[in-house]
């Protein structure tokens, strides 16, 4: 069994993506993440931001399939007023979607979705020695930056061709300046829908990252 520290006992269910930190352990990069989608599907997964249920959101138009783990990072809004994006990359097996994992960053994939920035964190499973070596991108190889462009720049071809643009690969540097700035989005736009209600909120410490 696992346990949110702090949070305690609550009579009814809370919303991951407004409950955990973004960070599990900021000084080693490593973040919370929800995994939607696993590699090998074309179904598009995404959370209920309001909610945290796990919605169909659409087959993919093609048999092009996602080819890795993907999901979202709490307390985070990117410009497309969704959480950021996370690709988990060099999965063992395959992962129960909707389920919390700690994923550790490394690097960033910069993209544009329609026009609007789509950013997307890159990183591994934290918890499984097979990818300890996997400190950055280059580590993953030509080939999986090949891999991964195409699938981003021709996944949505036959409804809207030409509107997915992969902008380039950068650091883990980079990729920290992108989460800063998706926190900083969330609490000063997401947070304000709480209104009132925030007042009688029973998780005082969930709407404040470290």
């Amino acid at each position: 069994m696992a346990n949110i520290k702090g949070l305690g006992w609550k009579k009814k269910m809370v919303n991951l993506l407004h409950v955990l930190s973004v960070y599990a352990d900021k000084e080693k990069m490593v973040v919370n993440a929800i995994v939607e989608v696993n590699a090998g599907t074309i179904n598009k997964y995404e959370l209920v931001t309001e909610t945290g249920h796990l919605k169909l959101d659409r087959v993919g138009y093609s048999s092009l399939a996602y080819p890795f783990t993907y999901g979202a990072i709490p307390k985070t809004l990117d410009f497309d007023n969704d959480p950021l994006d996370i690709i988990i990359t060099c999965v063992t097996e395959p992962l129960i979607p909707g389920s919390w994992v700690e994923a550790r960053v490394i690097g960033l994939m910069k993209f544009k979705d329609g026009g609007e920035v789509d950013d997307k964190i890159v990183a591994v499973l934290n918890d499984d020695k097979r990818v300890d070596h996997i400190n950055s991108i280059n580590d993953l190889g030509e080939y999986w930056i090949k891999e991964t462009s195409y699938y981003w720049q021709h996944y949505k071809d036959l409804k809207k061709p030409g509107t997915c643009e992969v902008i380039g690969y950068f650091g883990i540097k980079e990729a920290e300046e992108v989460i800063s700035s998706c926190i900083r989005r969330y609490n000063e736009e997401s947070l304000k829908q709480f209104g009132k209600e925030k007042d009688n909120h029973d998780c005082d410490d969930c709407c404040n990252d470290d």
